[in-house]
């Protein structure tokens, strides 16, 4: 494998086995509170600029609905507030394709845009861009998955402790039965470093505790390659063998559902996910899906935008004070970082999750067709 779990070193995230955190909406005001403390510290990096200032986005692919419909205007939204409303976002997704996300690079290199926010899709072929906007005198700050070449900041969740929380759950619900119980890996993409931090935390829990009867890698995060996977999984452990399947994020959680309903099967073997997608939480409502990963979008929204926008400002205090991590990629050392909490949505959960932090209305989760699973958790 050709990336490393990033080492988080300073004053770091501690692990509880599956974390439980306040709600998002606290959490943001309480980091607020840490940057207005500071103040407009100035001791300084790139050259400052005042308000009129743009922040080029760039997302990964539209099969995460998360990335259209959060991230980016969460993203656009804070860059506003923070320059009152004279910033702006220069935006591109590239579709899960790595050649069109380096061309969309290099046009905000050419555009001149103030910082560069990444969220690669092949990390380690971006490198190259990477270094042509720091020549360029252009910070670029990794999103959600870390990126190689010299990169500013990082701004993601604590990705291992995604996958101890998704392991947990897996062996949780298989209860005495685990030991002996054939499971299904269903990892990302080897291009996403995430993938590898993910699976070394799922591993973390079920290494020993579980029969890992398959393991694959899905091709760009596609959907449909996890569906052929679970094909091939369920033609070589046979349908009745299956007690459960870690899927590293929610898109490919629906298609391994799909997969076991096109082979017969009505009562779902526990799945996991991560995301929590607004079809995800539903299948979670439904009792289909046994979990996802609630990762704030918001607080990490919020985080990348303050740090892009003081990055830019030269507010070296406020970069600190939200960079109070750090972590290693193959091409960089102790890089800042900024690292969001996770929780592990249920049943039973989802009202302190999704519906307090305003992601989800009950009126969204609870479509006709989830009527009645709402009504028997009392989502109502």
């Amino acid at each position: 494998m050709n990336v490393r779990t990033p080492r988080r070193t300073g004053t770091g995230l501690r692990r509880f086995g599956i974390p439980m955190i306040a709600s998002a909406s606290a959490l943001l005001l309480s980091a607020c509170g840490a940057i207005d403390a500071v103040g407009g510290g100035d001791s300084s990096a790139s050259p400052k600029k005042g308000d009129d200032i743009t922040v080029g986005l760039l997302l990964p692919d539209t099969d995460t609905a998360r990335f259209e419909k959060f991230d980016h205007p969460l993203i656009k939204k804070r860059v506003a507030s923070l320059t009152h409303g004279k910033g702006k976002v220069s935006y591109a997704n590239a579709g899960s394709s790595a050649d069109r996300q380096a061309h969309q690079f290099a046009q905000m290199i050419s555009e001149k845009v103030d910082v560069i926010l990444v969220d690669a899709v092949d990390s380690k072929a971006i490198a190259p861009q990477v270094q042509k906007a720091k020549d360029a005198g252009i910070p670029v700050i990794a999103y959600d998955r870390l990126a190689e070449g010299p990169i500013a900041a990082y701004v993601s969740h604590d990705n291992e402790l995604v996958g101890e929380v998704q392991g947990r759950a897996i062996v949780d619900a298989l209860g005495d039965k685990a030991e002996s119980s054939k499971i299904v890996m269903m990892n990302g993409s080897l291009t996403d470093p995430n993938t590898a931090s993910f699976r070394h935390g799922a591993l973390s829990e079920l290494k020993g505790r579980v029969v890992i009867a398959k393991s694959y890698y899905t091709k760009e995060w596609l959907p449909s390659e996890a569906e052929a996977n679970m094909k091939k999984a369920i033609r070589s452990i046979g349908i009745g063998n299956i007690a459960a399947v870690y899927s590293a994020n929610d898109g490919m959680a629906g298609a391994v559902i799909d997969a076991l309903k096109s082979a017969g099967v009505e009562k779902m073997p526990p799945v996991t996910g991560q995301d929590a997608d607004l079809a995800a939480v539903q299948r979670v409502v439904a009792g289909e899906q046994r979990m996802s990963v609630y990762k704030s979008f918001l607080l990490e929204a919020t985080g990348a935008a303050d740090l892009a926008v003081a990055k830019v400002q030269g507010k070296a205090i406020e970069f600190d004070a939200l960079a109070q991590d750090t972590v290693d990629s193959p091409t960089e050392k102790s890089i800042p970082a900024h690292l969001v909490p996770v929780v592990a949505l249920t049943k039973d959960n989802i009202k302190s999750t999704v519906i307090k932090d305003g992601v989800y209305t009950v009126k969204d989760i609870c479509t006709a067709k989830y009527a009645d699973d709402c009504a028997a958790i009392g989502l109502q």
